[in-house]
């Protein structure tokens, strides 16, 4: 189901990985292994404002020309920043593939970052911020970061706040660049019908020549604390119902029972219609027309947490319930059948994901930056299929104790 990958180490330490896929387009990223979690204190928000700016001008190229480069032929040029990584992601016909990537070279290590550009750019950052802020759903899980990862950089916003974007210099983007944006602290991903040989000679063509970064290593990454739960968080807000979070931190994309841990989110309340938690409070008792649980995956921890948007009237029913399916899910074990369901649900999942050549690439450039190897589908459908009800009930019980919960509400003034 997923291409034969190949992956190739240029002499300046940047990985190259490739998966053949059959179609007109092809997707490719330089993915950047810094992100949020990455920023000093005062820094909020650098990360993603680096995402920003790289395109505002190199040395060769100006905005426009950045821009125009693959809208000219009908390509898509884009970025995003997570809490632990920047991705710069180009989308195009397979033969302008080498635009593609010469182009995102010359972003990620010609950028100059004039100072007009920059004032610009921070307005339209702040428009982003003010966007969030009138997003509750959005706002409440940044709000429960921050009482997840107290003082860590993983409690923080990704947009950073209006007071720090503001107050970003261009000495802070030169530095965040020059310590984090270096070959061996990156990984280009390429998944369409172009051929290996050709993304090994376009790699080494267009990134070959880029400096290691000095003798300096990439600095290091803190982990956070894992917290004890137990904090409960009400904010009167200017909302017309209650949005509610309630989680805490459990397995990462290090450790052994992550893939447990996933089953067990997504049983509860995945994507699918017929998860417990939608198909008991909103089928069975109608109250709330939006719940959702995420297993939501960093390179030294993950976070587990259960949303809803629910009438001020049935707040504490739905939060008995949703306790309920969770303390279920820690003391009871799936049937044969349950098991056998839960099992080719997730898998289906997986295959329809593997259908579209950009969820491909993101699978495979993530895995090989933080472990530096990428494990085949079939391992990964194996050990699904390997995953036992009693491994399932084991792992619910370990990280989902109610008491290392925490929870977020807001509340309609």
């Amino acid at each position: 189901m997923t291409p034969e990958f190949h992956t190739h180490t240029l002499p300046n330490g940047l990985r190259v990985i490739h998966a053949h896929k059959e179609g007109q387009v092809t997707h490719c990223a330089l993915v950047i292994n810094a992100g949020t979690r990455d920023e000093r204190e005062g820094e909020e928000g650098l990360a993603h404002f680096i995402e920003h700016v790289l395109f505002k001008g190199t040395t060769k190229r100006k905005a426009f020309h950045i821009l125009n480069r693959m809208e000219s032929v009908g390509g898509e040029i884009n970025a995003y920043t997570t809490k632990e990584d920047t991705w710069l992601t180009s989308s195009q016909r397979n033969n302008d593939t080498e635009r593609a990537l010469e182009l995102l070279a010359d972003v990620a290590f010609r950028s100059v970052f004039p100072e007009g550009e920059l004032d610009k750019e921070r307005d339209v950052v702040l428009d982003e911020i003010a966007g969030v802020d009138d997003t509750p759903g959005d706002v409440i899980f940044e709000t429960f970061d921050s009482h997840l990862f107290e003082e860590h950089a993983l409690g923080r916003p990704i947009l950073g706040t209006p007071g720090s974007v503001k107050a970003l210099t261009r000495d802070q983007v030169c530095r965040f660049v020059d310590a984090w944006y270096r070959p061996t602290n990156m990984v280009l991903g390429v998944v369409g019908n172009v051929t290996w040989a050709e993304v090994v000679a376009w790699s080494e063509k267009h990134f070959g020549h880029v400096d290691q970064g000095g003798t300096a290593s990439v600095p290091s990454r803190v982990a956070p604390i894992r917290n004890a739960g137990g904090f409960v968080v009400e904010e009167r807000r200017n909302v017309q119902q209650v949005h509610h979070v309630i989680g805490g931190m459990v397995p990462g994309g290090d450790h052994k029972d992550k893939l447990a841990m996933t089953m067990v989110a997504n049983v509860l309340g995945g994507p699918a219609m017929n998860c417990r938690l939608n198909l008991n409070i909103r089928e069975k008792h109608g109250m709330a027309y939006h719940i959702e649980a995420n297993h939501m995956m960093h390179q030294d921890m993950g976070v587990f947490n259960v949303y809803y948007g629910t009438d001020v009237r049935f707040h504490r029913r739905v939060s008995d319930l949703v306790r309920r399916e969770v303390n279920k899910m820690r003391h009871t074990k799936l049937g044969v059948r349950q098991l056998h369901e839960a099992k080719q649900q997730l898998l289906g999942q997986i295959a329809l994901s593997h259908e579209h050549g950009g969820h491909v690439l993101s699978g495979l450039a993530k895995t090989f930056l933080v472990h530096g190897r990428v494990e085949t589908l079939d391992a990964v459908l194996q050990a699904i299929e390997a995953l036992t009800a009693e491994e399932l009930r084991e792992v619910a019980h370990t990280w989902l104790d109610p008491q290392s919960m925490g929870s977020v509400t807001f509340l309609p003034d």
